[in-house]
């Protein structure tokens, strides 16, 4: 027992050090950082810049004073200017960079407004909506006033129909709750889909790594092969709760500092405003055990390449079930309730995702989810034991791998040592 742990702190401490594991958490925690003071970035760079300015030109005389209204209430920042000049001496001042661009308002055959827009790039697509959201406001009041449309009954045509949902289900979520769930649970099921494929990545290359400069042929003369393999897989877990600890730890401290900024919008879309405790327990258990899934599946592929090239090629197919089950999940946050979402949510290589995402979304009885983790321990106990067979022959492999027809192989050196 004591080389196992040996094993387990030096994989670790190895990992830990590494540069690559240093830059991701650092990258990341600025990323963490950079998303909850976004208001304060903004806020910064806009610091002592003026407001984008529009030149004018009224050729009616009379839809300025209306537009410049309509822009107050969709725009309040940017600035109109009714230009006195003629066309060419405004597009050189917004050539110049005086003006943001350049308006020109007119009347249409039907006395109706009409408008052309000028800019040095019209890349930047929000002016011109604000702008044409303010126009397409006028030319309804003027034409509702040619046809002699009261405005209230304008207002009333123009009304949102009035609709109501309602669960009859009891304790069933309501559409407020479900959006807050919807967007934690799509932040939650990122962070299962990109750890489960790095974490489990990095245990194939550890293993194919230490076959490949033949350190594994000193390894088992001491150690079992069997506890080599879980030792890895628990330095590999251990080294994520790490990164991961680093990264919400000072997600959390960041919060907690930008709360009064950080109200509605982004952070409220997201439902972060109100985390549901049993939503967040069963993300730390369903990326645990999602975890120990694809890592003993690592383990065991990692062993039957001996070339640190070959270990992508090893471990597609397991990536790809990753990939599958992240997609169907992006689809089931919509559809939380399809059949196809039920009944792959029990099956144990979508079972992190899929039945997570149902957890959180949905009130289903406690014995599906208890059923769920159920198989899930069921068929990683089982790869644990397949797994340690095929690693106990697999890392006494060398030469080119055959993909998995070595897996049979990898079982006859297990029986004949």
């Amino acid at each position: 027992m004591n080389n196992f742990f040996i094993i387990l702190m030096h994989t670790y401490v190895t990992k830990l050090k590494t540069k690559s594991f240093l830059v991701t958490t650092i990258l990341t925690v600025a990323i963490m950082l950079a998303l909850t003071n976004m208001t304060n970035i903004i806020d910064f760079f806009n610091k002592g810049e003026e407001a984008d300015k529009i030149a004018v030109i009224d050729e009616t005389g009379q839809l300025f004073a209306p537009l410049t209204e309509q822009m107050r209430v969709i725009n309040e920042e940017l600035r109109l200017e009714k230009y006195e000049g003629n066309v060419d001496e405004a597009r050189k001042e917004v050539e110049d960079g005086k003006y943001k661009g350049l308006l020109e308002l007119r009347l249409n055959g039907d006395k109706l407004p009409a408008a052309s827009y000028k800019a040095m790039s019209i890349a930047d697509s929000a002016v011109p909506a604000d702008l044409q959201a303010a126009l397409q406001q006028m030319k309804t009041a003027i034409a509702s006033t040619q046809i002699n449309i009261a405005p209230e009954e304008l207002e009333k045509l123009y009304a949102p129909v009035e609709f109501k949902k309602a669960a009859l289900e009891k304790d069933a979520k309501t559409e407020e709750e479900l959006n807050q769930a919807r967007g934690l649970v799509y932040v939650l099921l990122f962070i299962i889909y990109f750890a489960v494929i790095m974490y489990a990545n990095m245990i194939a290359m550890e293993v194919a790594t230490e076959k490949s400069s033949r350190v594994m042929e000193i390894m088992i003369s001491s150690v079992s092969p069997i506890k080599q393999m879980f030792a890895k897989i628990l330095g590999i877990g251990l080294l994520s709760l790490t990164q991961l600890a680093v990264i919400l730890l000072a997600g959390y401290l960041s919060v907690t500092q930008n709360l009064e900024n950080m109200e509605g919008g982004f952070f409220e879309f997201f439902g972060f405003g109100n985390v549901s405790g049993s939503t967040i327990s069963y993300a730390v258990i369903f990326f645990i055990l999602g975890y120990f899934l694809y890592a003993t599946m690592a383990a065991f592929l990692g062993s039957l390449v001996s070339r640190i090239e070959d270990v992508q090629q090893m471990i597609t197919p397991m990536t790809l079930l990753v990939v599958a089950g992240f997609m169907m999940a992006m689809f089931g946050l919509n559809q939380p309730e399809a059949p196809f979402v039920k009944y792959t949510s029990f099956i144990p290589f979508f079972s992190p995702m899929l039945m997570f995402l149902r957890v959180g979304m949905l009130n289903i009885p406690f014995w599906e989810i208890a059923l769920s983790i159920g198989i899930l321990v069921a068929t990683i106990a089982f790869l644990a034991i397949f797994g340690a067979r095929v690693y106990r022959g697999g890392v006494l492999m060398y030469g080119k791998s055959n993909s998995f027809k070595d897996i049979k192989k990898a079982l006859q050196l297990t029986k004949n040592g």
